[in-house]
C-alpha cells in the first residue's frame, strides 16, 4: 500500500491551488476513488503578500510559510509542494528546515523545458518573480534564453494578475492580450505561464496549444503524479 501523502501550501490564490489540485486529479491514471493522491491542503490566503514585500518591504511571508511547512509535516505529508511561483524565492530556505521531500515549481518547468528541447521562452510572471530572476536563472542552468516582456507590457501582465485576483477574469484575459501576442511576435518556442493566476487567465489558449505553454500549474501536477507512482 502506498504511504505517501502530499501537502499542499496554497492559497496564493485560491483559484490557483483548486487549479494545481483538479489538474493532480486529471493526471493521476486512478480506475477508483483509492487510487487518487491523498493530499493535505491549506489553503490560507492571509499569508502576506508575497510581491509586496519583494519589491516594496513590508512583512514578510516567510514565517509563514515555514509554519505551514512544519504543519503539513506534522499531519504527515511525506512531500510537499507551494502553489505560488514567487514564493519559491524561499524554497531553497524551506527545503533545507523540511524533513520530508519537496518538489519545485520552478526546477520542474526547467526541466520541462530541457526536455522539450526548447531554446528560447518568454515568461509571464508577477513582477518580483521577474526582478529576483527564478525563472531565467533555471533556464539559463539548462542553456535556455527566458525573457519577460519589455516593461510597459510587465505592467500590463501585472495588473491582469491582479485584476484576476480581484474576480474579473474577462478584464485579466483582456489585459493580457498585449503581452501575449508580443511574444507570439517574438517567435519564443514556448511561453511560461509562470504565475499560478495565467494558466487560469490563458485557459482558452493552453487548452488550443498545450505545447506552446509551460503552464506551471500542470507541470508541478505531472511531477506530483511521477512521485506517487
Amino acid at each position: 500500500m502506498n504511504k505517501k501523502l502530499l501537502g499542499v501550501i496554497g492559497g496564493m490564490g485560491p483559484a490557483a491551488t483548486i487549479d494545481f489540485m483538479r489538474k493532480v486529479v486529471d493526471l493521476t491514471p486512478a480506475t477508483r476513488d483509492q487510487e487518487h493522491i491523498p493530499m493535505l491542503v491549506l489553503s490560507m490566503p492571509d499569508l502576506p503578500d508575497r510581491s509586496t514585500f519583494l519589491l516594496s518591504g513590508g512583512p514578510s511571508p516567510f514565517p509563514a510559510l515555514l509554519s505551514r511547512l512544519h504543519t503539513l509535516e506534522k499531519a504527515g505529508a511525506t512531500c510537499i509542494v507551494i502553489i505560488c511561483n514567487t514564493a519559491h524565492y524561499w524554497f531553497p530556505q524551506l527545503k533545507k528546515a523540511a524533513s520530508v521531500e519537496m518538489l519545485s515549481m520552478i526546477d520542474s518547468v526547467a526541466q520541462a523545458a530541457s526536455a522539450a528541447r526548447l531554446s528560447k521562452v518568454g515568461l509571464l510572471a508577477t513582477d518580483a518573480t521577474v526582478s529576483t530572476r527564478l525563472y531565467q536563472t533555471a533556464m539559463a542552468q539548462k542553456e535556455i534564453e527566458c525573457n519577460p516582456p519589455p516593461d510597459s507590457l510587465q505592467k500590463a501582465t501585472m495588473n491582469s494578475i491582479y485584476t484576476y485576483k480581484g474576480g474579473d477574469p474577462v478584464k485579466a484575459r483582456h489585459l493580457m492580450e498585449e503581452p501575449y501576442q508580443y511574444f507570439l511576435q517574438q517567435h519564443v518556442d514556448a511561453i511560461i505561464l509562470g504565475c499560478t493566476e495565467v494558466p487560469l487567465i490563458m485557459a482558452k489558449e493552453a487548452a488550443q496549444d498545450p505545447a506552446f505553454f509551460l503552464d506551471s500549474n500542470k507541470i508541478l501536477a505531472q511531477a506530483v503524479v511521477r512521485w506517487f507512482t
